[in-house]
């Protein structure tokens, strides 16, 4: 039976969504894990690939249009199906039928015919809001809408108010004159707008208000929800990484690939999670969910903020292959187009700054995650070494933790496990 396809819970937390772009299209053979459409939440741009194999049947939602997560957004056809049988998978699902909509059988251009009545969803059943037609996505502005209408997508929008851009005289490339993604490369930005002066007897202005993106306001919710309702405690250990940078010195003179010591560090921690169990968990509200390898998420800066794609079975993983995996991820997201699963899962997270020399910082859970691992810089400074002063190049490290989780010597626990293996970098490489 035909299989209609329903817009993804794409991140966590997020309660709609919009299609960015159709990359399936009607008529179209598909496999399960082919990319079906890049969707986009608050947050970021994410690939959604089918779930089925089939035919593309009807595709029930515009590019740019926001729906619910859960509502039909697709349909997919099995073998020897035609168009005849996504009504009934509508109707089985649930959910009415579009009044017009792409399908795998296209006519010939006609007059376009008088709109039918919609089909009533049963009473039992809400009605899911009526979405126009698909071709409205590609077509002229209908008539009483103005011709210099601005038809963006949502993350071109996005991307627009947080590089200041004006839009109003960009020429779409997109379908129907679409302003896309690449329409926006070269663009200027425009002069900021005066501040308006100060009332008699006011204070000064002191800066612009700046509008919130939408992947703001999600960190803004999601941190704020974290720090409110999640009882955090910190643990921190003081890390020797001398014979950590002699070693990666080695492995980069003979690798086919660098690594980093952000590498080694994902390392320790998916073994550190592996001999200490108890640490590789995550709260369930009546529950504790407790994972057997490990993922761990990296903290990845984008622009407008952040986003934080898991690595699966890092214990698992050769340093050179978290290396790659890891890039791969990052480049990925920095060009908004990590996949749904590459955002979901994982017990623990991993945020490094010592790139930009900070001496030491903690960091807010990312939940549902029971962990997550602040990483400062790597910095000369003055050790003893028995008894006998030296200089010795050390990394300060804090443990974020859920305490409904983890109790205060598991931690330590596991940071002493951590410890061991950033000290005796060797065995990354076991």
């Amino acid at each position: 039976m035909a299989s209609v396809v329903r817009m993804p819970a794409a991140l966590a937390g997020v309660t709609e969504a919009a299609i960015q772009t159709w990359v399936a299209q009607p008529g179209q053979q598909v496999a399960v894990g082919d990319v079906l459409a890049e969707i986009e939440t608050e947050k970021a741009v994410v690939e959604y690939a089918a779930e089925v194999a089939g035919t593309v049947g009807r595709l029930l939602v515009p590019e740019g249009d926001t729906i619910d997560v859960g509502a039909p957004i697709a349909v997919i056809l099995e073998a020897g199906e035609g168009d005849d049988a996504i009504a009934p998978a509508l109707a089985a699902a649930g959910a009415p039928s579009p009044t017009v909509a792409q399908s795998a059988t296209v006519p010939e251009p006609t007059a376009a015919p008088a709109a039918p009545e919609p089909e009533t969803a049963p009473a039992t059943t809400p009605a899911a809001p009526q979405q126009p037609p698909v071709e409205a996505s590609v077509a002229s502005p209908p008539p009483g809408v103005p011709s210099g209408r601005l038809v963006a997508s949502p993350i071109v929008r996005r991307l627009a108010r947080e590089r200041g851009l004006d839009l109003s005289g960009v020429t779409g490339t997109g379908p129907g004159g679409r302003i896309v993604r690449r329409d926006l490369d070269g663009l200027t930005a425009a002069a900021p707008t005066p501040a308006t002066p100060p009332a008699a007897g006011a204070g000064p202005a002191t800066g612009t208000p700046e509008k919130l993106s939408g992947m703001r306001k999600a960190i803004a919710r999601r941190l704020t929800e974290s720090k409110t309702t999640v009882p955090h405690f910190y643990v921190t250990a003081h890390c020797r990484v001398d014979r950590l940078l002699a070693l990666r010195t080695q492995v980069n003179e003979a690798a086919p690939r660098k690594v980093s010591v952000n590498d080694f560090v994902l390392k320790a921690v998916a073994g550190a999670l592996v001999e200490v169990p108890a640490a590789n968990a995550i709260w369930g509200g009546d529950h504790i969910l407790r994972f057997t390898g490990a993922d761990v998420a990296v903290a990845v800066a984008v622009e407008g903020g952040l986003l934080t794609p898991v690595l699966r079975g890092v214990d698992r993983m050769s340093l050179l292959e978290v290396s790659q995996v890891v890039a791969e991820l990052a480049e990925r997201a920095r060009a908004g187009r990590l996949q749904q699963q590459e955002l979901e899962g994982g017990s623990f997270s991993v945020s490094n700054l010592g790139m930009y020399g900070v001496d030491e910082f903690s960091a807010i859970l990312n939940p549902p995650q029971s962990g997550i691992l602040a990483v400062a810089a790597a910095k000369q400074q003055p050790v003893v070494d028995d008894g006998v002063l030296a200089v010795g190049t050390v990394m300060t490290v804090t443990l974020s933790a859920d305490h409904r989780v983890v109790d205060g010597a598991v931690a330590a626990e596991w940071m002493a496990a951590f410890v061991r293996r950033i000290e005796n970098p060797v065995t990354a490489l076991l």
